[in-house]
């Protein structure tokens, strides 16, 4: 599968968490063209606001593979990954993330920060950006139109 692909199963994740009033963001573990964990937001559902799509989907792959690490592994996110998120997939020395919709107000993969290719740290992970952008960012323009 191409990226393309992965990130619509990601949005298909990401519409999940509308369900319980989340905001809509997917993530996907893959590795080899395989999904090792698909997650969506859960912060309003489990009241805890690490409930990140990204944190929860690294956790079952980690979980699935028996590993501390990802190596090799690429997580595919619909919008560009917060603070906690990049420093998550730094940490479990991911190989790539590929996200959607860029953050200018906490991104951590290219807007704000860029935790994931900061040579001071102890890996670096690949950045793709910009993946069905338009797509990514309509999901979550709607969900907060609706809240205003």
């Amino acid at each position: 599968m191409n990226h393309d692909e992965m990130m619509t199963l990601a949005l298909d994740e990401a519409r999940r968490a509308l369900e319980h009033n989340d905001v809509p963001v997917g993530a996907l573990c893959v590795i080899d063209d395989r999904v090792l964990a698909s997650r969506h937001n859960e912060k309003e559902l489990r009241k805890d606001a690490t409930c990140h799509a990204e944190i929860l989907a690294i956790r079952d792959a980690l979980s699935m593979i028996g590993d501390k690490y990802l190596t090799g592994v690429t997580v595919y996110t619909t919008l560009e990954p917060c603070v906690m998120c990049a420093g998550a997939l730094v940490t479990v020395r991911c190989e790539r993330v590929v996200f959607g919709a860029f953050d200018p107000k906490s991104g951590a993969a290219s807007s704000l920060y860029n935790l994931c290719c900061d040579p001071r740290l102890n890996a670096e992970v690949a950045v793709v950006a910009g993946v069905q952008q338009e797509a990514c960012s309509r999901i979550l323009k709607e969900f907060f139109a609706t809240k205003r």
